[in-house]
């Protein structure tokens, strides 16, 4: 039998003030509330770094079913400020599991909020867009929580890089899980790649090995001038710009870094955030979408051979139009037009804004990985 579950109360920025139950940690919380319509794949979403700073509504109704486990985990955490969804499942039921996701929400201080309305949720979104709200399992006042979110600091104000990007530099050596052996993979490697770590999810890195990338991850504070003398010397072949989150504009020393990797001709490929810090960082911004794109089911046009991806998507941001003065665009989103692939014109460059990692999600776009692979033995 489930334990019971403890109220909480929730504060959006348009006024909406609701009462709710709490399955994660015991906290008040402030950030940005945006829905996603996977129907699997909870843990890899609340585990992906991109959603720092961030509440997730699930449409999906019932959440918690099949629990968490080590494998499935898209970073070393829960990067999300919580979620929230109708039903939550603390009894799970699925032989790779070690954990419910309430003990996994707890573990990392993020908050689960259940029995509520999430059509009523994913309603207001789409109408009103995504918006900061403010969580509670302490306060109970709801002028009191208006206060706490009028004084917090808005998602576009914070660098979140800091916090999600790793410290070190690492290899990675892992390619995708194999089921039948319950074990990682350990593909042939061929060429050598840097993937700069913005909150990268492990299943890119996994999909770089499988397409026959050595991988090296470094931090977001990469120093760009050693990079380039790397690159001179022979010691990589290319550079990987990953996902991650916030507003990309906010990000001004490493939209400078990175403008110096393209000077420096250095062949470039980039998911989701690294797609965005690429339009900036050769003078093209970004513009906020009304509620952005989170999900795994978003049709997106391949422009080069006319067929139709669906697509996972995770993502506030996209580049402008005008990008077309220096790229030719290859993929275009089927839901709204706008830009999810491009490949430049003048320089070894090719950027995705969906994520071609499928996880969770369809398998559509992986063969994005070995294109690269395949462009850079071309070079």
């Amino acid at each position: 039998m489930q334990t019971p579950l403890k109220n909480a109360w929730i504060y959006l920025e348009n006024g909406i003030f609701f009462q709710a139950k709490t399955f994660g940690a015991d906290i008040t919380s402030v950030g940005e509330l945006v829905f996603n319509t996977s129907l699997t794949g909870y843990q890899e979403i609340t585990t992906d770094p991109s959603y720092a700073g961030q509440f997730v509504c699930f449409t999906m109704p019932e959440i918690g079913i099949v629990g968490t486990n080590p494998q499935d985990m898209e970073s070393r955490g829960v990067f999300a400020k919580g979620i929230l969804c109708r039903h939550y499942n603390e009894n799970y039921s699925n032989f790779r599991a070690s954990e419910s996701l309430s003990a996994l929400l707890k573990r990392h201080n993020a908050m689960g909020i259940c029995e509520i309305d999430t059509r009523f949720l994913t309603k207001t979104l789409r109408k009103s867009g995504a918006m900061m709200m403010v969580a509670s399992t302490e306060i109970t006042d709801k002028e009191a929580l208006k206060e706490i979110l009028q004084n917090s600091p808005r998602i576009e104000e914070i660098n979140y890089i800091k916090e999600v990007s790793t410290k070190a530099p690492y290899q990675h050596t892992n390619g995708n899980f194999d089921f039948s052996l319950m074990d990682y993979s350990t593909p042939k490697t061929q060429r050598k790649i840097l993937a700069i770590d913005f909150g990268i999810k492990r299943s890119i890195l996994n999909q770089l090995v499988n397409a026959g990338f050595s991988v090296e991850v470094i931090p977001h504070s990469f120093n760009a001038q050693e990079l380039i003398a790397r690159f001179t010397k022979g010691d990589f072949d290319g550079i990987f710009l990953s996902n991650g989150p916030g507003d990309p504009q906010v990000l001004t020393q490493e939209i400078a870094k990175i403008k110096a990797l393209i000077e420096a001709k250095i062949p470039l490929f980039a998911i989701c955030l690294g797609h965005q810090l690429l339009s900036l960082a050769q003078g093209y911004p970004t513009y906020k979408l009304k509620f952005g794109h989170h999900g795994g089911n978003h049709p997106v046009k391949n422009l080069r051979t006319n067929k139709i991806e669906i697509t996972v998507q995770n993502h506030n941001y996209s580049v402008p139009e005008s990008i077309v003065e220096i790229a030719e665009v290859t993929h275009r989103n089927l839901f709204d037009g706008t830009i999810e692939g491009v490949r430049y014109k003048n320089a070894l460059i090719c950027s995705f804004q969906h994520h071609p990692e499928a996880s969770p999600g369809p398998l559509e776009s992986t063969m994005l990985f070995k294109e690269f692979a395949t462009l850079l033995k071309q070079a």
